[in-house]
């Protein structure tokens, strides 16, 4: 049971390697690969080389193998069909925290089966829901709340489609690429430039990735509210405007991070069950929107290449493999 893996060899350049699965004991499973999700922010970073040495353990995904910045193989969204395993499982489609391979072997219960009326196509999503989850528990909005969301990126939109789930909540995506305005339709969710959006927002969430959407999003905030910072940096340092309103304002900046459960949810709620309702929620067709390429698995090198140097209007770009 030979596999084969993406990996990145140096920054900026990955390659396709043959993996040696380990056996498989009673209690695993062995997954064969339908579809695998680049979480673009992230693993641009990654790519790149751009995570700091202080973040090298922090970042490290549940499968990664290597070390950063390279070689390592990196990512967490793959989607397969268990071939061996436990009875239960066998033969189910599942979602597991693993990189970019055509065949693995985990642990049973790191894999997540797919629910009836989730899609293996549509499960790579998963993890960016996760965190838009947890960014919006972060956030803590109400019913009737103005939200913002700054960056019409992968989570950016699942962070506005989920608030737009709230009774009479008014959610405005903001983005600067005017494309993303039938996205936020699509989503049922109004759209604007960072120059027409509208202020006092009684939640802002900022996911743009850029400090200039940082800029923004601290403009939209109205008295004492909550700015929660989901964009990651890596090793770049971010300039913060705190001068003109920031203070008179009594404004917050939270980061929210989805290595651990927010803490509005932490006393209930483990990774776990958070991951299962994620899945669960993918059962909307609408969220087919943010899937906005496919590629084979065998051109990942210069896939990845290519979303590192210039996403364009990618959001979730998805890997189908040859088992699909």
């Amino acid at each position: 049971m030979d596999a084969r893996a993406f990996w990145i060899v140096a920054p900026g350049r990955g390659e396709i390697r043959e993996e040696i699965l380990p056996p498989a004991r009673s209690d695993d499973v062995e997954v064969r690969a339908l579809f695998s999700g680049i979480s673009r922010g992230t693993e641009a970073l990654v790519f790149k080389g751009r995570v700091p040495p202080s973040e090298y353990a922090r970042m490290r995904a549940p499968f990664q193998a290597g070390d950063f910045p390279a070689p390592i193989k990196y990512g967490y969204a793959s989607v397969g069909c268990v071939d061996r395993g436990p009875r239960d499982v066998e033969g189910r489609n599942v979602f597991v925290l693993y990189p970019h391979q055509t065949r693995y072997v985990v642990p049973a219960r790191s894999a997540y089966v797919l629910p009836e009326g989730v899609p293996p196509g549509r499960a790579i999503l998963a993890a960016n829901l996760e965190t838009a989850i947890n960014g919006l528990w972060d956030a803590r909005p109400h019913v009737g709340d103005r939200i913002a969301v700054v960056g019409a990126g992968t989570v950016g939109c699942l962070v506005a489609w989920l608030a737009g789930q709230i009774a009479a909540c008014d959610v405005q995506l903001i983005d600067v690429n005017p494309q993303r305005r039938a996205i936020a339709a699509t989503l049922g969710v109004s759209f604007a430039s960072p120059d027409q959006a509208h202020g006092d927002a009684d939640a802002v969430i900022h996911a743009s990735g850029s400090p200039a959407g940082l800029d923004v999003a601290l403009g939209l905030a109205a008295f004492e509210t909550r700015i929660i910072e989901m964009s990651w940096y890596g090793s770049h340092s971010v300039a913060l405007p705190l001068g003109g309103a920031f203070h008179a304002k009594r404004l917050s900046l939270v980061s929210s991070q989805v290595g651990s459960v927010a803490a509005s949810q932490r006393a209930r709620w483990d990774h776990r069950r958070r991951m299962e309702l994620a899945i669960s929620m993918l059962r909307e067709p609408v969220l087919d929107a943010l899937i906005t390429g496919e590629s084979d698995f065998d051109r990942l090198p210069d896939v990845m290449a290519r979303l590192a140097s210039a996403a364009g209007d990618t959001l979730c770009h998805r890997v189908r493999y040859s088992s699909a």
